[in-house]
Parts: structure tokens; C-alpha cells; sequence
């Protein structure tokens, strides 16, 4: 399973007036800016915005139940409504925030001294390619459509009236009492009752149609073949033998997440998101480029969202008879800007070699401990521990740190009443966590926090486990290089296969530090022989957990363990400094710019800045802020640098 990172970081030292003025000056240019929410007439959007939290998850099934239309809806304005808050007050709030050091990471590898830059000033300067299992980067660079005999006519897409979708689309999703919509024949001929026959069965899977007369009129009348199992089913008769069952394409996507943009996606197609495959979750503050498969869904209907929608285009179409797997790929492509860097030449190369010829230490990043005052690993140890009433104390209490104003009134009344109902009415968002869990409370009783908790999504609730794997693991790798240094050593742990074996005293010669790997605690793993074995059963029983047993009675909550390297080194690392005077112009062209036929920006020889345009490829499940935090020396975490700097451009 693979993680990219999604937390916007600004590494840098505290700003000038003059910087913080122009700074709110350009937050406010793109408040203003701005796109309006639309709907599914096609009308350019913005449809999904950022959730609390969910950079945490690597591959949340997060799917859109048609009955919840509307609360969703509420919930994204109520989200947008808080999405640009105060710099100084966030800056305030993130005082509570962690640091690296509270979640393990201490060390680094480098010797040469560290520098400022800005990670993410834009999202455009950060930019990720996924590498298939076959070593190919994923590019979006054709725009054009197989050609298919089956296809219907473009006129499929606009035969319809946009009251008509909408009386279809109620119709589909079961929204109202009506069994049937009729649509009247305007232009009786043969052939156009073919195309809209055509477009009700191809836009809205899961409705059948037939042609009646009704006082000397043609009517098409459209109904649902099979109740509610029709459902947004793909329609398997319709789909040519000929044809692989699975359309793949290139999905370029801007300031967006993989999950955010597959809701977006099924919303627009009128399908369930379940039929949407996928490598790998990406990151939401970047541009993205990675391929995804989607069940009996043509290359047409697909590139017709290209006119619809914003921040995505969809490319590179094929047929094929299987769908994506997650963890299927070799990894990820960045191209990273380091914006306004302080650095000297001399540090620069020195930093840059040093990744390319020892890399970094493979910590889990911060983005997988949370940013509230509450890590998600003391969450995870809580259930490990089977102590439910610290679990749901530690996702309900109040809490200090950047939190939704909502969030913060429904903890408050329940820590004031304990009332699940009570604080279910001060929390209108209720697809987050908190809101799940109210639910279940409110369903299963205080008597039976288990059940609750088990209302929230599975993925979420494995995450707050596999935090704590993390922070231990991340503890422990610090403990092992401040022991041993960046040489293997004999007790240490290398893979032979998928089997982990100690390194002996007589075969420590035939291994480097880029052999050794380290567990996440399970019960299917071993521990290393020397210092480091016993520092982990220690640091398990001041956690109250015994590292002998690490079954739990709930069988999703028990933790098998796994193996990661403990140093990973980049593969086609490059690097360039560039000039530039003004920090929204670009500093390289993207695929949709080379498609557009956009020029490479043009940038001065002697600018007022100095950015590093860094590129590397990494393996899945490993975290490209981790290599950059190597190259910079600097603390990666949310806390930190807005203590450095109380100006927070989103």
C-alpha cells in the first residue's frame, strides 16, 4: 500500500512586512478568484473540498450513498466555509500541534549544513508521476478516443434536456415515489427516439426505456428493470464481448486527493465509486498524474467529463479485461520546487549528492500522526490496549489546535452533557469521525463502545493502528542509527525474499545499511538481536502491550507486523537552482501545459529569489518530504514552521 504525502509544508525563516503584506495581498487575490460551485449540468466546478484529516489515509474507500446527496452538499459548503482562516490564528492553534520529535524522527543521515526553502508555496511545485509495476511513469499526453463502433453518437450527451437528467437522475436514485419518467418526442422520427434511448441507458446505468403513444404522442418512458438492485449497476449486456470490460485512462488532477476526485467522478458519471480501481492514493496539495480503471464505462463518456469539469482532465484511454490493484507499482516520480532557498551553492550539491549516494532515513511522515493535539497514535494504542472508554474520550474531547468551529462546539457539549444526540445536533458535517462515532453511540448505547466504534469505515479505523506501528517503528530507527551509526551490524535484520533474517557476525561484511530493515511490531515478525530487540519490548510494556502477544480478541485490530527498510535511496535523482523574481509564475511546464501547447516559462538570470527544482523517484510507502526534510535539515512538521513563519498561504 502506498502513501504520498499530503500535508503543505512552508520551510523558511520568519518573513519581512513587506512579504507578510504581499502575501495577504495574493490569499486575498485567491479568495476572490475563487470558482462558484455548480451542479451536473455541466457547468465547470468545484465540487469536493479537503477533509479533516484524511492525509492520514492511504486508501479510504469513501464512497457517495445517493440518499446523503444533500448532506453532502451541506457538508462540502460547510468545509469550503472554513477552508481560509485567519494565518495568525491558525499559526496560534498549530502551537499545539507535534514536532518531529514527538513522533520519532531525530535523525539525519547528511553531514553537510542545512538551509531554508518553501515547500508547496504553490501546488504546482509539487508534482507527482506514478510508476507502473512494468516501470513506466504514467504521463497524460493524448487526449484522443479508441475508436468503437459501439459507441453512441456525440448526440447521446445533449439529446437530453437538463430537466429531463434531472427527473432521470431522481428516478435512479430512488429519490422520489415515481416508478416511471416520460419524455416526450419533440422531433418523431426514428432515429432520434434511437438516440434517446441511447442516452438514458448509457448516462444513467440501471434504467431500461421503451416508446409509448400517448394521446397521439411519442413518449420515451424510462423505468428501473430491476428495483433497487439496477441501481447504478453497469449494464452487462450492453457492453460489446469484443471489448476488454475495463476502461483505463490517465487521470491528471489538480489540488485534489484520489478519493476526492473518484466522488467527483462517480457524481458526474451517476455510478457508485466502487467501480473505480486504483494503484495508489496521491497526494491533494500537488498536481498528480496516475492511471485508473473503471468497470463498463466507455473512453467516450469518460473524455466528455474533460468539457465538464475543473482541476482534471482524463487521457491515454484503453480497453482492458482487469482492473488496478492497490500497491500494484513501483512508485512515484516527484518533480518538487524548494522555493526562495537560502542555501549556498556548495550546500546545495553537497545536500543533493548525498541523497542520490546514501538518501534518507525512511520515517513514516508526519501526515500519518494527525495535526491536532491529539496524535492518532494514542488513539491506536487505545485499542490495542482494548480500552474503549480512552478511545472514545480521545476522538471526542476537547481539544486544542486547528480544528473546524463545528468540531469544537460538538466536543464541548460532550464533554458537557456525554450526550451523543445532544452533540450530534452541534455537529452538522457528520461524515467525519466524530460524527461516525456519535452515530454509532447513539445506536449501540455507551454500554457498547465496540459496535460504535465499528460504524467507522474500516480503513479509518485500521489507520489509528497502524499509526502506532509508525511511531514506534519511527522511535526505533532513531534508536538504532544513534546506536550503531549507517553500518550493518551483526543481530540486524535483511530480507532474503520476503523472509527477514539476522545478519551474523561472519556475513556483516556482505551488507550495508541499505540492506537493513526494521519491524513494525505483530505477531508475525522478528525482532532484531542486538540493543534495539530489547528496546522495543520496552517500549511496548510502558504502552501496557506485550510484544509476545499482539493478537487482539477483535480480529481486524490485531497486527500481524511487516519489514521496512530503514535508509532508502532515491533513484533518478536530478536537481537544478533557477532564478526568479516573481513567486506565481511556474518554474516548469506540466503534461496539460505541454498538451495545451504552453511555452516553458522564461526566467531571468539574475532574479530576486533562488529555488531548487529537485526530481527523484521513490518506492511505494515512503515519503517524499522525508527526502526533502534530509536535504534541508529542517523540521517538517506543521507546528514548527508556523512558528517560523505566522503567514500560512493555502
Amino acid at each position: 500500500m502506498e502513501t504520498v504525502e499530503m500535508n503543505s509544508v512552508s520551510l523558511k525563516r520568519p518573513r519581512s512586512e513587506d512579504d507578510v503584506a504581499n502575501a495577504d495581498e495574493i490569499k486575498r487575490q485567491k479568495i476572490s478568484e475563487k470558482p462558484k460551485t455548480g451542479n451536473d449540468s455541466g457547468q465547470s466546478v468545484e465540487t469536493v473540498t479537503e477533509q479533516p484529516d484524511k492525509s492520514l489515509l492511504e486508501d479510504t474507500k469513501n464512497e457517495i450513498v445517493p440518499n446523503e446527496e444533500s448532506e453532502e452538499q451541506e457538508d462540502e459548503e460547510l468545509e469550503d466555509s472554513d477552508e481560509d482562516a485567519d494565518p495568525e490564528s491558525f499559526a496560534d492553534m498549530m502551537k499545539h500541534g507535534l514536532t518531529e520529535s514527538d513522533v520519532g524522527i531525530t535523525k539525519f543521515v547528511s553531514s553537510h549544513k542545512g538551509f531554508s526553502g518553501i515547500l508547496k508555496e504553490r501546488y504546482s511545485d509539487f508534482v507527482v508521476h506514478e510508476i507502473g509495476k512494468d516501470g513506466r511513469v504514467s504521463h497524460l499526453d493524448d487526449f484522443s478516443v479508441p475508436v468503437d463502433d459501439e459507441d453512441p453518437s456525440e448526440e447521446t450527451f445533449t439529446v437530453l434536456s437538463d430537466e429531463d437528467k434531472q427527473r432521470l437522475e431522481e428516478l435512479q436514485l430512488l429519490k422520489n415515489k415515481e416508478t416511471s419518467v416520460a419524455i416526450e418526442v419533440i422531433e418523431d422520427t426514428k432515429e432520434k427516439r434511437t438516440v434517446i434511448h441511447q442516452a438514458v441507458k448509457s448516462l444513467f446505468p440501471g434504467l431500461e426505456t421503451k416508446t409509448e403513444d400517448r394521446d397521439g404522442k411519442k413518449y420515451i418512458i424510462a423505468y428501473h428493470a430491476a428495483g433497487k438492485k439496477a441501481l447504478a449497476n453497469p449494464r452487462k449486456h450492453s457492453w460489446p464481448k469484443s471489448r476488454g470490460s475495463y476502461c483505463h485512462f490517465v487521470l491528471y488532477k489538480e489540488n485534489k486527493d484520489t478519493m476526492d476526485a473518484i466522488n467527483v467522478l462517480s457524481k458526474f458519471l451517476r455510478v457508485k465509486p466502487n467501480i473505480f480501481s486504483y494503484m495508489g492514493t496521491k497526494d491533494k496539495r500537488a498536481i498528480t498524474v496516475q492511471e485508473i480503471a473503471v468497470l463498463r464505462i466507455t473512453a467516450q463518456r469518460l473524455a466528455h467529463l474533460n468539457k465538464c469539469l475543473m482541476n482534471f482532465k482524463l487521457g491515454n484511454f484503453s480497453y482492458k479485461n482487469h482492473p488496478l490493484k492497490l500497491g500494484e507499482l513501483q512508485g512515484n516520480h516527484f518533480t518538487v520546487v524548494l522555493r526562495n532557498i537560502t542555501g549556498t551553492d556548495d550546500q546545495i550539491e553537497q545536500a543533493m549528492h548525498s541523497l542520490r549516494e546514501i538518501g534518507f532515513i525512511n520515517y513514516y511522515g508526519m501526515q500519518r500522526f494527525g495535526t491536532t493535539a491529539v496524535p492518532t497514535y494514542q488513539i491506536g494504542r487505545a485499542i490495542l490496549q482494548n480500552n474503549w472508554n480512552e478511545v472514545m474520550d480521545l476522538i471526542l474531547k476537547p481539544r486544542p489546535g486547528a480544528e473546524k468551529g463545528y468540531l469544537v462546539k460538538c466536543r464541548e457539549e460532550w464533554a458537557k452533557t456525554k450526550d451523543p444526540a445532544a452533540a450530534l445536533k452541534k455537529l452538522p458535517v457528520k461524515r467525519c469521525v466524530e460524527g461516525q462515532l456519535l452515530r454509532g453511540l447513539l445506536k449501540y448505547g455507551m454500554k457498547n463502545i465496540i459496535s460504535a466504534f465499528g460504524i467507522i469505515p474500516r480503513n479509518n479505523r485500521l489507520m489509528y493502528i497502524h499509526s502506532y506501528q509508525s511511531y514506534v517503528w519511527n522511535n526505533m530507527v532513531s534508536k538504532r542509527i544513534e546506536e550503531y551509526g549507517l553500518r550493518a551490524v551483526p543481530g540486524d535484520l535483511t530480507l532474503k525474499g520476503a523472509t527477514a533474517v539476522h545478519i551474523e557476525e561472519g556475513d556483516v561484511d556482505n551488507y550495508t545499511i541499505h540492506d537493513v530493515v526494521m519491524p513494525l511490531p505483530g505477531f508475525d515478525v522478528i525482532y532484531p538481536k542486538h540493543k534495539i530487540g530489547e528496546a522495543y519490548k520496552e517500549m511496548l510494556v510502558a504502552d501496557n502491550l506485550d510484544i509476545n502477544n499482539m493478537r487482539h480478541k477483535i480480529r481486524d485490530y490485531s497486527l500481524s507486523g511487516a519489514y521496512r527498510k530503514i535508509i532508502i535511496r532515491p533513484q533518478n535523482v536530478n536537481w537544478e537552482v533557477v532564478a526568479y523574481d516573481d513567486p506565481r509564475i511556474p518554474l516548469f511546464t506540466t503534461d496539460l501545459d505541454k498538451l495545451e501547447g504552453k511555452p516553458l516559462p522564461v526566467l531571468p538570470t539574475d532574479g530576486k529569489f533562488r529555488a531548487l527544482k529537485m526530481e527523484f523517484s521513490l518506492p511505494p510507502s515512503t515519503y517524499a518530504t522525508m527526502a526533502i526534510r534530509e536535504v534541508l535539515k529542517m523540521d517538517t512538521s506543521i507546528k514548527n514552521q508556523t512558528q517560523l513563519n505566522t503567514t500560512w498561504l493555502r
